[in-house]
């Protein structure tokens, strides 16, 4: 028998599509909860469809719906809202992200549950929040990385660059995962559930604290550095003598001495009134940057790394996908399990946040309606139910 997980016995109804819903409700799974992910008939979470990368299913789709419940449900159908209204009976939380005004127009908003589920707790995600003059604007990641100004400080001076990842939809899912947490720890004191409204908007704009104060009351912003720091040097990648990169990271003026001594093999650099504080540092980065290629050009990664670490100088290897898949310290902490999937089993990365208390639960991706005939007769529908569901589309 396993040991209890902080969420068993809450259940999770999920109006959830794309990314920022889907990753909050995995992680209140990954804890114990039921998640019962609600999706169109046929097709499903349209993410099903973003690529077939993993075994033929979509990349992101297999990242974010593990250990979930899948119910399809026309919503628009009369037939279908009521089995949703017969699940949130029993439910613990209602989370979505469709589009801004749809879940109030079929009766889900906060206001229209309240009375008659006061320990429901209802998390609406959105571009932008729901009230304001951007209301009802769409919102997709990227649009929503340029409003925050993430665009403006990443990539090159020349280019500006979305992050590789959805970070607009993650910073979201992260902050309804956590409210959501906290508002089930409110509950337990007041018996009463709450309201939480999430906007991808605020949530990357706190990921955005440093830039902004950096520059507060009008003061210049971080310039673009790529892969460098925008205001601390030397930090960031470096070539190798065999092709290979290094990221590395100075902090402090005993770390750069040491740099000099031991990585560079260059005492006297150390005092160079060009690059003896960081200041001077970041002020002539182009003609230290020239000295460091230079250095590293004789040396292969390994030999940079090795001199790195023996000055106690921070540093990484710039791994690609494939170096994140084989790395020895994932394997080394066993950080991977295999979920099951519609086409079998998949590797997947525990959860961050190893706890000795209990182990995250790790079960498979579901099939778009896998589980919606158990779920229906759970709420007691009977052949002849189903069965008209079934004929009118509903499900």
């Amino acid at each position: 028998m396993t040991n209890p997980r902080p969420l068993d016995g809450i259940t999770v109804i999920s109006l959830e599509h794309a990314i920022a819903a889907p990753f909050a409700s995995r992680q209140l799974a990954d804890l114990g909860a039921r998640v019962i992910k609600v999706e169109r008939p046929g097709v499903g979470d349209f993410a099903r469809a973003y690529d077939t990368r993993v075994k033929g299913e979509a990349s992101h789709f297999v990242w974010t719906n593990r250990s979930k419940e899948s119910l399809t449900l026309d919503l628009k159908h009369p037939d279908a809202l009521a089995v949703l209204r017969d699940l949130l009976k029993n439910a613990d939380v209602l989370l979505q992200n469709l589009a801004p005004g749809a879940a109030a127009r079929m009766g889900l908003s906060w206001e229209a549950l309240r009375e008659k589920h006061p320990r429901l707790i209802v998390c609406d995600i959105s571009g932008y929040g729901d009230n304001g003059p951007y209301r009802d604007k769409k919102a997709y990641d990227l649009l929503i990385q340029s409003e925050a100004g993430f665009l403006s400080i990443t990539g090159t001076p020349d280019t500006p660059s979305k992050a590789g990842n959805s970070m607009a939809d993650i910073a979201a899912g992260m902050y309804a995962f956590t409210s959501i947490l906290s508002a089930l720890l409110l509950r337990q004191k007041t018996s009463e559930g709450s309201h939480i409204d999430v906007s991808m908007l605020e949530a990357l704009g706190e990921w955005m604290g440093y830039p902004m104060y950096y520059a507060f009351e009008g003061a210049t912003p971080p310039p673009r550095t790529g892969a460098s720091h925008a205001s601390i040097y030397p930090y960031g990648p470096f070539p190798a003598g065999d092709g290979g990169t290094v990221m590395l990271g100075l902090q402090n003026e005993r770390e750069w001495k040491s740099f000099c001594d031991v990585v560079l093999q260059n005492p006297a650099l150390a005092t160079d009134e060009r690059f003896n504080a960081n200041a001077q540092r970041n002020a002539n980065r182009e003609a230290l940057r020239a000295l460091i290629v230079e250095a590293f050009a004789k040396l292969s990664t390994a030999e940079v790394e090795a001199r790195l670490d023996a000055a106690q100088i921070a540093n990484a290897r710039m791994n690609d996908m494939a170096g994140l898949w084989a790395h020895p310290q994932l394997k080394a902490r066993e950080r991977w399990r295999d979920v099951g999937s519609p086409a079998g089993a998949v590797p997947a990365l525990l959860p961050p946040g190893r706890n000795s208390a209990f182990d995250y639960r790790m079960d498979a991706v579901p099939r778009v309606g896998e589980h919606t005939e158990a779920i229906l007769r759970e709420l007691g529908r009977d052949d002849a139910s189903v069965a008209r569901l079934r004929e009118a589309k509903a499900i």
